[in-house]
């Protein structure tokens, strides 16, 4: 058997193009952090013309571009400067996760709207509006409640998952009650320091009539022919009650 000798392509060693080239640089992207700041304060910013084409590559004027890792905000910059050049009506949502959300992230978003700059290389406000948010404790830690959001948010949450609803107002007889979806009752009874059980006593105290019932708590009693009786569904609320 002969011997073969690999050749390699000394230009592949330099580097590579791609059909990305000339939709700006990295270098770009930092020259307009810096414009915009005063100083290079995010290190890997994207290219604000490489985000307006992906951007543009959708063609309703009045779509929602979302970002989920919306770093120095370049993804904003670039709606609010397609929305100011042809008038469109985009939205954006940016989701950052980093201690960096506000004041780089949202200031950016800020500074963008407003006009930025100085002398000759001010550049002018594209005009627009957003609204800054930030997220409270999670509803969960892995497959357990956080109960430390409180018995509202928990209920609100239970409720949505079952249902795809909001939840009605309290019901001022009936404190485990969160409302009627489809015929179905649905309670949450729940005590914070209290392991709750769902028993013949507590169905006494059921005043809503329905086809159906799902009933949460920690513990259930009934029997399964009870169950199948009554119509009821019984979930188990999501904690560990051995802590209680």
């Amino acid at each position: 058997m002969g011997s073969f000798e690999k050749i390699r392509d000394e230009k592949r060693s330099f580097g590579w193009n791609s059909w990305l080239d000339g939709y700006g640089t990295n270098a770009d992207a930092t020259a307009v952090i810096k414009l915009i700041f005063g100083t290079k304060i995010f290190d890997t910013p994207k290219p604000l013309s490489l985000i307006e084409w992906i951007v543009s590559l959708h063609s309703d004027e009045n779509s929602i571009v979302l970002d989920s890792f919306a770093g120095s905000g370049t993804t904003a910059h670039a709606v609010l400067n397609m929305n100011k050049a042809d008038g469109g009506h985009r939205k954006f949502i940016l989701i950052e996760m980093m201690d960096y959300a506000e004041s780089t992230t949202a200031e950016r978003v800020k500074r963008v709207i407003g006009g930025y700059g100085e002398g000759k290389n001010t550049v002018a406000g594209t005009g627009g509006s957003f609204s800054y948010y930030e997220l409270g404790e999670p509803l969960m830690v892995g497959d357990v409640l956080n109960e430390n959001v409180g018995v509202e948010k928990i209920r609100e949450y239970v409720y949505f998952t079952d249902t795809k609803s909001r939840l009605p107002e309290p019901h001022p007889d009936e404190p485990y009650f969160m409302g009627v979806h489809v015929n179905s009752a649905y309670y949450f009874y729940y005590e914070r320091q209290a392991v709750t059980t769902l028993n013949r006593e507590f169905l006494h105290t059921v005043r809503t009539r329905a086809d159906a019932y799902v009933i949460y708590a920690d513990l259930c009693t009934l029997s399964d022919a009870e169950l199948e009786k009554y119509h009821i569904t019984f979930k188990k609320i999501p904690r560990d009650i051995t802590k209680l």
